[in-house]
């Protein structure tokens, strides 16, 4: 065999690098479930019969791929914990999904859906968190035919990580939406939070059942300072709507104590909680920390606030997206996705997540 010269050596070592230059680390966990509503879905209503679509511009006009059915400028929450997790690209949208690509996850997330089956109905099509649980239970049929047995399969999908985001629609469309619901005639919001923790409780068992023990709870954020419901509720449009805030902790304390139960008494259960709330009310309390100057209005919209009605196709946002909190009347930008995510994924201060945050989760 020849002697390699030293130009020969030099040119291999090049490639070498080069290849271990493009090399990925590989993901944290193996696979990555989300289920919520608009805040993270990522396309599953584009086919669906529904108000609830954001398929078109000017919604994606920071995304890379443009228009997708996210209800933001550019990245949601799910998106940035994605990245943040070393996935290297999005976790598809059930809509799409297919094949080997389920493996690393799948996003059943459905814009207007709540907990209970009848929210979100004013607005046509969408798929309720039972729904999204049954959606999840196929693919796993499907995931056990592609990694071989049952055992296989469950030994996968206990080291992934699974994200729920539910209830915000709930109060928006529905309890706090009484021309449309008759929720609020009849239940205390105590009352309401318990039927909705019920109900939230089943299909989290179903998807424990089906293999999730790594499992974040999303709580719900402010919606009493979101801009709709400033336009609509509140008299000044900067006041926040407190009976409502004050309703969205009821069920975030409820979701709390639901962590702690399942970590108690499901074996091998990790189940967190986010405390989107806390973080929001820190960013509107200072908001030039964030780099925010509008938090009570959205990028685009119509009214007040912009906040009567979300983005019309082809509306011309704002310029300075980085600034504003909100992208629309219910939605944030990618800004206050990523902050969002950030805080979720490693905890900026204590009280964002309990009993700890995803990057302690993804190592235990």
């Amino acid at each position: 065999m020849a002697p390699v010269d030293l130009a020969t050596m030099l040119k291999l070592f090049v490639v070498s690098l080069a290849l271990l230059s493009g090399v990925h680390a590989a993901p944290q966990v193996p696979c990555y479930f989300i289920f919520g509503d608009s805040l993270v879905d990522n396309g599953n209503n584009n086919q669906l019969q529904s108000l609830a679509r954001a398929d078109y511009l000017p919604y994606g006009i920071d995304f890379p791929g443009g228009p997708t059915g996210r209800f933001s400028n550019g990245k949601t929450t799910v998106d940035e914990l994605a990245e943040l997790l070393g996935f290297d690209d999005f976790i598809p949208p059930f809509a799409d999904a297919s094949g080997d690509e389920i493996l690393k996850g799948v996003n059943y997330a459905s814009a207007a859906a709540g907990i209970r089956e009848e929210t979100g109905q004013q607005l046509g099509g969408r798929i309720s968190f039972t729904g999204q649980v049954q959606n999840y239970k196929s693919t796993v049929s499907q995931m056990v035919n592609l990694l071989g047995d049952e055992d296989s399969a469950a030994n996968y999908l206990s080291k992934c990580i699974y994200s729920v985001g539910m209830g915000s629609n709930d109060y928006i469309n529905n309890y706090f939406m009484p021309e449309f619901y008759t929720s609020s005639r009849e239940y205390t919001p105590d009352q309401y939070a318990d039927v909705l923790i019920e109900t939230y409780t089943s299909e989290l068992k179903t998807l424990y059942d089906y293999g999730a023990r790594k499992i974040v709870l999303f709580g719900i954020g402010q919606i009493g300072c979101s801009p709709n419901v400033l336009a609509r509720k509140s008299p000044d449009g900067t006041t926040c709507v407190e009976r409502i805030n004050a309703a969205n902790q009821i069920f975030n304390n409820r979701l709390k104590t639901l962590a702690d139960q399942f970590n108690n008494q499901m074996p091998d259960a990790r189940v967190i909680y986010i405390n989107c709330y806390g973080i929001f009310q820190d960013v509107v309390t200072n908001p030039s920390a964030y780099g925010f100057t509008v938090t009570n209005a959205g990028c685009c919209g119509v009214g007040r606030n912009n906040g009567q009605i979300t983005c019309l196709p082809m509306q011309s946002p704002c310029d300075n997206r980085r600034e504003y909190l909100f992208w629309d009347a219910f939605h944030p930008t990618e800004a206050g996705n990523v902050i969002v995510a950030h805080r979720a994924y490693k905890a900026q201060s204590a009280s964002d997540a309990y009993p700890f945050d995803i990057h302690t989760l993804v190592q235990v």
